[in-house]
């Protein structure tokens, strides 16, 4: 190999000694696996022989279910509930333009058509980017390049073997891709593919509840989360916005579950108290609701980061809580429109003056 390096580096020969079997299709040799004794290559090469008689039988090589998207590779993608359509082909042509220049995470792998390991890795690739691409609808995309065709591309990353993986991560496109280190199969690529997804997502706004849209935005689409917090004139402006900043912390933390967040001052919708069973044990109070099951649950825990946390993990699993109760049947939560408050404390009470001198004494006391 050191004298004939041409010959061996179209077929990935890093190790040696190895050995290729050149069946029928001879443009895609077969790995040898099995013992490196002389009865063991003798049945390897037997049965070889006895595919390609098959093959030859059967008019030629069996052809692949999975699509051609992927750069002519087999996926295996009908079969299996992925589809190689979901693999963006990329090319020296248009890798910059999808790529590079796109706002979306990529995870690209350079193949080689002749790859025993690219094929095998083939179906397991399709499936994912399907399943990525629901899962993060369209904003983490997988992609393969030919990097025996595309060599201008493969060259500039330092492809040398196949197949080589490489993450480039939305927002950092300007820097040195990320080398993929995660698992080989279906689920190992979606849970990297979903790593890099949730670094990306917003955190959503905690926003009081000053209209009907505001509530019907938060909460028609899954899980909302509602905090109903004291009147500004028990703690004031401090003290609310504490709250609000940690609600807005649990947000960020709890983002990739896409959850609704709002707030409303104590007794400032009346109805949706009504409706919730909030008011009694006090403020601050914290509910999750799901218009889609018609249930709401009521936090009844310490009202703090620490407190709160478990409850919101209760609903992460789906898990059913102690304190969960249906909406009153033919009631929907309703806002009543009203200003949002202004981020300052409550004007001061006027108290009113009397004049004692214009009070009617009663004589006979």
């Amino acid at each position: 190999m050191d004298a004939h390096s041409s010959v061996g580096a179209p077929y990935g020969i890093r190790g040696f000694p190895t050995i290729k079997i050149f069946g029928y299709d001879k443009s895609s040799p077969k790995d040898y696996q099995g013992a490196r004794d002389a009865d063991a290559i003798t049945e390897g090469a037997m049965k070889a022989l006895k595919d390609m008689v098959k093959e030859r039988a059967s008019g030629g090589k069996k052809k692949s279910s999975g699509g051609s998207s992927s750069g002519g590779r087999s996926s295996g993608g009908s079969s299996s509930g992925g589809s190689s359509d979901d693999v963006v082909t990329l090319t020296d042509a248009n890798f910059n333009e999808l790529v590079l220049q796109g706002d979306d995470t990529w995870l690209v792998e350079f193949y080689a058509p002749w790859c025993g390991h690219c094929k095998n890795l083939a179906p397991h690739w399709a499936r994912a980017a399907t399943e990525v691409k629901d899962k993060t609808d369209g904003q983490v995309k997988l992609g393969a390049l030919d990097a025996t065709v595309h060599q201008a591309t493969a060259s500039k990353y330092g492809i040398r073997g196949y197949p080589s993986i490489k993450i480039f991560r939305k927002s950092f496109k300007s820097e040195t891709p990320v080398d993929y280190d995660g698992g080989r199969d279906t689920s190992g690529i979606v849970s990297k593919a979903m790593e890099y997804f949730e670094e990306n997502i917003e955190p959503p706004t905690v926003d009081e509840l000053v209209s009907q849209e505001i509530l019907d935005g938060k909460c028609t689409k899954g899980i909302c989360i509602l905090a109903f917090l004291p009147d500004i004139y028990d703690g004031g402006k401090a003290e609310r916005n504490r709250y609000i900043n940690m609600m807005t912390v649990l947000a960020d933390k709890f983002k990739k579950q896409k959850w609704g967040w709002g707030w409303s001052a104590a007794a400032s919708q009346s109805d949706l108290e009504k409706t919730l069973n909030i008011g009694g044990s006090g403020y601050p109070m914290l509910v999750a609701m799901n218009l889609r099951k018609e249930v709401f649950a009521l936090h009844m825990g310490s009202f703090s980061e620490e407190g709160i946390r478990p409850f919101l993990h209760v609903l992460t699993y789906g898990q059913g809580s102690r304190n969960t109760f249906p909406i009153p049947k033919g009631t929907s939560p309703v806002i009543k429109a009203m200003e949002s408050w202004n981020g300052e404390d409550g004007p001061p009470i006027q108290e009113e003056e009397f004049d004692l001198d214009d009070f009617k004494w009663d004589d006979e006391l």
